[in-house]
């Protein structure tokens, strides 16, 4: 802490150091100014960057696809998928696809619906709420 210096002594004094005047906070008044190692410097916030890029975690949306009629072994095996994806840290987008005359009867779907929430309720919970978008009902369950 040297206190407010005119800007020559503060560059004659870095210069005799062999270091750099970087400027810190130009808003301020008088501008807040270091004497650093510049090149230190920046390899050391690239550093930082770097190690809390690595920290952050991606969270992608894995999506199962079914039909209304899709049978109870084809429910359970996709029911283990769905834990599978939550269980490394993914979110599961649950589709259920209807066509042609199944829309008129969309209430088959609902146990399905059911069954998927109860089988995963230990370890998901519902992030989006089942509901019908065009021809497909949608929901998304995460992790708790």
């Amino acid at each position: 802490m040297v206190g407010v210096v005119p800007i020559e002594v503060a560059l004659e004094s870095a210069r005799q150091k062999g270091l750099d005047l970087v400027e810190i906070s130009p808003n301020q008044t008088p501008p807040i100014c270091k004497i650093i190692d510049y090149g230190k410097y920046k390899y050391q916030e690239k550093k930082k960057a770097q190690a809390a890029k690595a920290k952050q975690t991606v969270v992608e949306i894995k999506e199962i696809k079914l039909r209304p009629r899709t049978e109870e072994h084809d429910l359970n095996f996709k029911i283990a998928h769905i834990r599978r994806f939550i269980q490394d840290g993914n979110k599961a987008k649950v589709t259920i696809m209807f066509r042609g005359r199944e829309m008129q009867h969309i209430e088959i779907a609902q146990p399905m619906v059911d069954k998927i929430i109860k089988e995963t309720e230990d370890i998901a919970k519902v992030e989006v709420p089942p509901k019908l978008e065009g021809r497909s009902i949608i929901m998304l369950l995460t992790k708790k």
